[in-house]
């Protein structure tokens, strides 16, 4: 079949996608930056494939959405106040602060650190926010092209107000936000802190009675003293915008769907709503074949096999001590490790390990020699691992990653380490563990049929669910009262002191009535003793 015949073909099918029951359609889309992108970005690939017309907005001042790389998805970029560079200063000196000189499991240190990130966080995605909002060119543009449907990011705020603007459904991506506090209290989802470990408390699924002491109180400080943003710079300007009385939280709670890119091989049992729905690893592909100098460096590993070793992106001025302790540790190793490092080359590197700037990183977890993966614990690395079945030893630094690493420690498939304190002796050790120890092999391998076990593809569920609050011009039917209720109606304090008021007017008319009765006992005997 000649390329013409097969580009009409194509075009075809298209066309009756649009014109059958009219399922494919206009998406409007508000991202967030690094990873929540890069896991997004293969939600809307999905939906491109399915025939929807996908549009992202994008600020002048973005870091890695780069319209230039993209072919098929359509980008609006709008001009901000921000220049790139100071976008990105922003989020690297708040990474550097986290990884280098925090403590993650100090509380006192790490929460104060992160709520003034919050803050700062919240005035700039104001600002951004507002950049969009008040470009009447730019709102009238988006209202004529009729969307059918929102997906932002729960940490990127603005894209619930855009939604109310073009009164079109909102649908949420998000790995987990602060603590679960926009979940929580934006969506109403449920979580007991008698059983539900808070993220960032750095508690695993089995608390003890001392570790719920510690999750009620990390509760009671995210729930009364930890900032959901600046809320009340966002009701404000929310109210300024539409006209009418609003709260930031209000408008988040008309989300018609969660997307949580999570899955019950990593999370521990907790309670869902009917609008929250997990696609964790929803990146996740079979292993392909890699470049053939890398693939020969693999195979020259013989049957000791080898290690993948990336701590992200983030890390981009590893200290040279740091790298040396590492690369002494590795260097110790019978095994070949693959070592994603932009850097200068330490001094104690072994010729076992080979420097990369970049990996396929799926793809090298997917290998059959691949024994032992380390790793920061960003939930798109744990998820790869997760889908392969590889042991992990995890450096967790910053935001979710500690969370994910201590999760995957409960289940058995994992050794953690802290950064800024473990030796070379630690670092061989936690390897030669996860490598030697069978456990750990057949924990992860656990945790991968699990998360393979499913009755859909979490990439096709994440598009299903967009496409049903599409369909459906909503997804109403779905959530529950509870987001019209009152915390006091929530926690149902109203009825029990309705109750209560009942219980103590029936026992104060049951106590008047005996002492009516007693009187009356009583003065009958002391008439009949007149007489």
């Amino acid at each position: 079949m000649s390329v013409k015949r097969i580009s009409v073909l194509v075009l075809l099918l298209q066309l009756s996608c649009f014109i059958s029951s009219g399922s494919c359609g206009k998406v409007l889309v508000w991202p967030m930056e690094f990873s929540h992108w890069m896991n997004l970005k293969n939600i809307l690939e999905e939906l491109i494939q399915r025939g929807h017309e996908v549009t992202v907005l994008r600020s002048s001042a973005s870091i890695v959405i780069n319209a230039k790389n993209e072919s098929e998805i359509k980008f609006e970029t709008f001009p901000t106040s921000y220049t790139k560079d100071e976008f990105e200063n922003f989020f690297m000196e708040w990474f550097d602060e986290m990884i280098y000189n925090i403590s993650m499991d100090i509380y006192w240190e790490h929460f104060p650190v992160l709520k003034n990130f919050v803050l700062k966080y919240s005035d700039i995605y104001e600002n951004i926010c507002k950049d969009i909002v008040l470009n009447k060119k730019l709102m009238m543009k988006l209202q004529k092209a009729r969307f059918d449907v929102v997906i932002a990011d729960a940490v990127s705020p603005g894209g619930e107000l855009l939604a109310e603007l073009l009164k079109i459904p909102l649908v949420y991506s998000v790995r987990a936000s602060f603590g679960y506090t926009l979940e929580k209290h934006g969506g109403g989802l449920p979580l007991p802190p008698s059983y539900v470990p808070l993220l960032s408390s750095g508690l695993g699924g089995q608390m003890t009675f001392t570790d719920r002491i510690i999750n009620m109180l990390c509760v009671l400080y995210f729930d009364f003293w930890f900032p959901k943003f600046n809320e009340k710079r966002w009701d404000q300007f929310y109210s300024e915008v539409l006209g009418r009385p609003a709260t930031f939280l209000e408008i988040m709670g008309k989300a018609d769907m969660w997307l949580i890119r999570s899955y019950w091989d990593l999370e521990f049992p907790r309670p869902l709503l009917p609008n929250f729905q997990f696609v964790g690893g929803l990146h996740c592909k079979p292993a392909k074949p890699l470049p053939k100098d890398m693939e020969d460096f693999v195979q020259s590993s013989g049957e000791e096999g080898v290690v993948v070793f990336s701590l992200g992106s983030m890390i981009s001025n590893m200290t040279e001590e740091r790298a040396n302790v590492i690369a002494s540790a590795l260097a110790q190793l019978p095994q070949k490790v693959l070592w994603k490092f932009d850097g200068m080359k330490p001094h104690t590197l072994g010729p076992n390990t080979r420097l990369y700037k970049w990996m396929p990183q799926n793809d090298l977890l997917g290998h059959p020699k691949t024994k032992a993966f380390i790793t920061h614990g960003g939930a798109n690395g744990i998820y790869e691992a997760i889908y392969h079945g590889i042991p992990m030893v995890g450096i967790p630094l910053f935001a979710d990653q500690l969370d994910n690493i201590i999760y995957m420690k409960a289940k058995g498939a994992a050794v953690m380490l802290d950064y800024k304190t473990m030796s070379s002796a630690d670092l061989l050790s936690a390897l030669k563990t996860v490598i030697n120890d069978p456990s750990y092999k057949e924990n992860a391998m656990t945790l991968s049929r699990i998360h393979h076990d499913q009755p859909m593809k979490p990439l096709d569920r994440a598009a299903f669910w967009i496409e049903h609050v599409m369909r459906h011009k909503g997804a109403k039917h779905l959530r529950v009262a509870a987001y019209d209720l009152t915390w006091y109606q929530y926690h149902s304090l109203d009825v029990i002191g309705f109750l209560l008021a009942c219980v103590v007017t029936a026992v104060l008319i049951i106590i008047k009535c005996c002492l009516l009765i007693y009187h009356s006992i009583v003065a009958k005997g002391e008439k009949r003793k007149r007489y």
